[in-house]
């Protein structure tokens, strides 16, 4: 088991095409180890090269809406009138900080991307 740093995506190639050889491997063996450390070694080269940014905050919400199966009218009873989220879905007026609280405790998405610009 020869294991090195991912510095490229010619050596990216080859570990996933290793990664796929012994994808059945036993855990505790030595192919088992092998395929542990390429798949920590393919994931940091991953996050490095292909971030993955954070989504548009309105979109977020939307797409969190279509999971619960809610209307507007729903998101109204959140962060109050049915023009207001009219507004805020169609980007005509920003999230408040008070909106972004109750976004994130009723719908569950992170702060993190309600507060972002858009």
């Amino acid at each position: 088991m020869k294991i090195k740093p991912i510095r490229n995506e010619k050596e990216y190639q080859i570990a996933l095409a290793r990664l796929e050889e012994i994808f059945d491997a036993q855990k505790g063996t030595e192919a088992g180890d092998e395929l542990e450390i390429i798949a920590i070694l393919i994931d940091t080269y991953e996050k490095e090269n292909f971030p993955i940014g954070m989504p548009d905050p309105i979109e977020a919400i939307k797409f969190r809406m279509e999971q619960m199966g809610m209307k507007q009218k729903d998101l109204a009873e959140i962060i109050g009138f049915k023009s207001r989220v009219s507004e805020v879905l169609n980007k005509k007026r920003k999230l408040t900080l008070d909106m972004i609280r109750k976004l994130n405790l009723a719908l569950h998405i992170p702060t993190e991307v309600l507060i972002q610009e858009y």
